[in-house]
């Protein structure tokens, strides 16, 4: 007995389309987060003083 698995031309040009969607979603998103916020680069802030 074997097994037979059919996938359709039209499933997998829809796939390919959807990760090419995805990926260009991600890259514009990631621009558009890196460009509106910077990094601070420097010495983290020193905690708040305990208050007994």
């Amino acid at each position: 007995m074997g097994f037979e698995l059919v996938i359709s031309l039209p499933l997998i040009l829809f796939i390919l389309i959807l990760a090419l969607a995805c990926y260009l979603l991600g890259k514009y998103r990631g621009r558009k987060q890196s460009s509106s916020q910077p990094q601070q680069y420097g010495p983290p802030a020193p905690p708040p003083q305990a208050q007994p």
